[in-house]
C-alpha cells in the first residue's frame, strides 16, 4: 500500500533531526530522496545513511532563505531527479529566548527569514513545478507546538510556526483543483540538535516529561511512518490538516 518506488521526495532540512528521520523513512519505502542544507558535512553523512537503502539519492547547499538559492536548488534537483512528487518543507531555525520587550527587528526577521519566507519559497518552486506537470503532489510543512502552546520568549518562532499552518489551509484549498494536497506537521518535543540544550536541563525535563503521557522524548524516526503516509497515493483525499506527533504532550 504504501511502496514509493518511482517517487521523488524532497525534504529541506534534510541532513539531520525529524528531517532526516522523514528522509529515512520514505528512503526505506522505495523513495528517490533529495536533501537540502546549508551543512556540507551533515549533507554528507545523511546521503552515506540514505545510499544504503539502494535508492537515487542528491544532497544540495541551499540556504532556503535566500530567494535565488531555492529558485536554483529546485531547479537542479528535478534536473538530477526528473520530478518532484512530495515536497517537505522541514527547513527551520531556533530562537533566542528572549522577551518581546528585548526582541530587536534584526533577531526577528532572522528567524522568520528561514522559519516562514523559507517555507513560503519551498512550496512556491515546488508548486511551479507540480501544477504544470498535472500529475498532483504533496507538499508538507514542519510545524511546531508553539502554535498550540503559549512560549514564552519565543514570539518570533511562534509567529512563523503558526503562520505555517495558516498557509497551509490557504494552500490546502487553493491547489486541490491540481490533486496536490498541503498538510503540517506538528512535532512535540524531540530529541534533536535544536533541542538538545533544553532536553538536557535538568530543571526543564523534569518540567515537561511528566507531561508526556508516553513518558519518552520524541525521535526522529517517530516521522518516518507519517511521512511515508503523507507522500503516498493513499493520502490523495487527506488535505489542509494538521498532525500532530507529540506524545500526547498537547492534550494532556
Amino acid at each position: 500500500m504504501f511502496d514509493l518506488k518511482g517517487h521523488v521526495a524532497l525534504v529541506t532540512g534534510g541532513n539531520g533531526g525529524i528531517g532526516l528521520g522523514m528522509a529515512e523513512g520514505l528512503a526505506r519505502a522505495g523513495a528517490d530522496v533529495a536533501i537540502w542544507g546549508t551543512n556540507p558535512a551533515k549533507n554528507e553523512a545523511a546521503l552515506e545513511r540514505l545510499a544504503g537503502y539502494g535508492n537515487r539519492t542528491l544532497g544540495l547547499i541551499c540556504d532556503v532563505g535566500d530567494e535565488q538559492q531555492v529558485i536554483d536548488s529546485f531547479a537542479a534537483t528535478v534536473a538530477e531527479m526528473g520530478q518532484v512528487d512530495s515536497c517537505f518543507a522541514n527547513a527551520g531555525v531556533a530562537a533566542e529566548r528572549r522577551p518581546l520587550t528585548e526582541t530587536t527587528l534584526e533577531e526577528w526577521r532572522k528567524v522568520l527569514r528561514v522559519n516562514l519566507d523559507g517555507t513560503f519559497l519551498t512550496l512556491r518552486e515546488a508548486a511551479r513545478h507540480m501544477v504544470p506537470r498535472g500529475e498532483g503532489g504533496r507538499l508538507v510543512v514542519t510545524s511546531s507546538t508553539a502554535t498550540i502552546m503559549g512560549q514564552a520568549g519565543g514570539s518570533s518562532y511562534a509567529a512563523g510556526k503558526g503562520g505555517h499552518l495558516a498557509m497551509v489551509k490557504a494552500l490546502a484549498v487553493e491547489l486541490a483543483r491540481y490533486r496536490i494536497t498541503v498538510n503540517a506537521i506538528v512535532p512535540g518535543w524531540i530529541e534533536t540538535p535544536m533541542t538538545e540544550e533544553a532536553l538536557g536541563w535538568k530543571k526543564f525535563a523534569e518540567a515537561v516529561m511528566p507531561r508526556i503521557p508516553h513518558r519518552r522524548w520524541g525521535k526522529p524516526e517517530d516521522f518516518a511512518g507519517i511521512a511515508v503516509y503523507l507522500a503516498s497515493a493513499e493520502s490523495g483525499y487527506h488535505t489542509g490538516d494538521t498532525l500532530v506527533i507529540d506524545g500526547a504532550y498537547t492534550i494532556f
